[in-house]
């Protein structure tokens, strides 16, 4: 059997590393990401302050912290299809525009649980 390299906290701490320099390219690359980093440092206090109870505060919060999770999958996609060549290609194009709605739909997402969460019964 081959080596499959470290296990248990070795390989923990070798996952943590790459995710702190996958956040690290995501915030110096993407201006986006930047902004929606920025963006949650207001949002999460705020959502913290403005729930009234547990669930309304993972909702407001847990909704915001989705919009970078997927920007950070859309810039992942993006990278990979600029690595394949510079050309344009009707499924690189079509796999790109995907990419840019599901951060749409994440953000839409969060704004209509704000909305919901914090509208006057």
């Amino acid at each position: 059997m081959a080596d499959q390299g470290p296990s248990g906290l070795a390989r923990l701490a070798r996952a943590c590393r790459y995710s702190w320099a996958g956040l690290r390219a995501a915030y110096r690359h993407e201006s986006a990401f930047r902004q929606e980093t920025w963006g949650l440092l207001l949002f999460i206090p705020l959502g913290l302050w403005l729930g009234r109870n547990g669930i309304e505060r993972a909702l407001l919060v847990g909704s915001g912290l989705l919009v970078p999770v997927v920007e950070l999958l859309n810039s992942g996609l993006e990278a990979v299809v600029d690595r394949i060549g510079p050309e344009r290609h009707e499924l690189s194009a079509r796999a790109k525009d995907m990419g840019s709605a599901a951060v749409l739909i994440a953000i839409g997402m969060a704004i209509l649980v704000w909305t919901l969460v914090l509208l006057p019964e």
